[in-house]
């Protein structure tokens, strides 16, 4: 019998990470994740069972002290970082010294381009490592690079913005059929766990309640992960995300103008043969549009569009689960190809 791959999650309490935790566990080619805290965080005895009563059972699993030496004697392979941005950027040049390979659903190694990357301010503490591994990292995009993932030790994990509007648009550019000088653009709103755990005075109930609300207009962090995986020049998008009154989920309503009049027919066509054998997304028949609710709990996007009667006016809709397709089951997607498993495994 072939060993099942072995696996660590840091920072499993997140919403993602928990997600990831959850899908890790019953993924029948993986052992039992190893749960891990943080170096610095509370030296009392945390089970992830405790705080998500979902998985409770079998004793819980118990969350283990951080430590490389530890990580080393489990033989673990596979390094899942569900971490803030600035702490996966210091730990992956190390994990990838000891031999691991590294699926990061943080922001540290989505971006090549060092304007893009500033909204971060890292501060690498070895420059040059940091540029080689930033050179080899693989955008974990599947449906874009998936013949990549195979030969990667680190893959960075999209953006679930980002996730949603790359994989609407990169057919439609990939042709050539979209007039990028009349520019593009994506009115994305997400639920409120696209935040991330911790409350603000933004994401607290009384004010996303009976509300919604524009934020990080012209500034948000996902714009440079769609404008290098797509190609284009600032000046051709125009991003505006939304946070919506419920716990999980992304629509993104996107507006393009075509070069030349098409017919919805060639527009459906387009994105068929653009994502044939691509197991996770799913193309609605014109004029049915996606909504959240169909994609909530998978890790399918969802992609609909309707062409406007002078067959030039395109207005694309893209839904996916924030938490699964925008990050955690996407980052066990990549796990699968990383590692020669079925895609879906794990997943379905």
């Amino acid at each position: 019998m072939t060993s099942k791959l072995k696996t660590a999650i840091l920072g499993a309490t997140g919403y993602s990470g928990f997600e990831l935790a959850r899908i890790l566990l019953r993924h029948p080619s993986v052992e039992t994740p190893v749960m891990l805290q943080r170096s610095g965080e509370a030296a009392v005895e945390v089970n992830l069972a405790d705080m998500y009563p979902a998985i409770s059972g079998n004793g819980g699993y118990p969350l283990q002290p951080w430590s490389w030496s530890e990580l080393k004697r489990r033989e673990i392979e596979l390094l899942f970082l569900a971490t803030p941005h600035e702490v996966s950027r210091a730990l992956v040049p190390e994990a990838i010294a000891h031999g691991m390979r590294v699926v990061d659903l943080s922001g540290a190694w989505r971006l090549r381009e060092a304007q893009n990357r500033a909204v971060y301010g890292f501060h690498d503490e070895n420059a040059v490592t940091a540029a080689d591994l930033m050179g080899k990292a693989v955008y974990g995009l599947p449906e874009l690079n998936g013949d990549r993932l195979p030969g990667a030790a680190l893959v960075a994990n999209p953006g679930c913005y980002a996730t949603s509007v790359i994989l609407a648009l990169a057919p439609l550019l990939a042709a050539d059929i979209v007039d990028r000088e009349k520019g593009i653009i994506s009115d994305s709103k997400s639920g409120v766990s696209g935040a991330g755990k911790e409350a603000t005075a933004r994401t607290h109930f009384v004010s996303v309640a009976d509300n919604l609300s524009a934020y990080s207009v012209f500034g948000h962090r996902h714009v440079g992960e769609i404008l290098e995986q797509l190609k284009l020049d600032s000046g051709e998008l125009i991003f505006t995300p939304h946070l919506l009154p419920i716990p999980r989920g992304i629509l993104s309503t996107i507006y393009v103008h075509l070069k030349g009049e098409m017919k919805p027919a060639e527009v459906e066509d387009c994105f068929h043969d653009f994502y044939a054998g691509k197991p996770w997304v799913r193309v609605f028949a014109t004029p049915k549009l996606p909504q959240i609710q169909f994609s909530l709990h998978t890790n399918y996007c969802d992609l609909g569009f309707c062409l406007a009667k002078d067959g030039r006016r395109l207005v694309l809709v893209s839904c996916i689960d924030n938490l699964l397709k925008g990050a955690a089951g996407q980052a066990v997607q990549n796990m699968n190809l990383m590692y020669g498993f079925k895609e879906q495994e794990g997943l379905q």
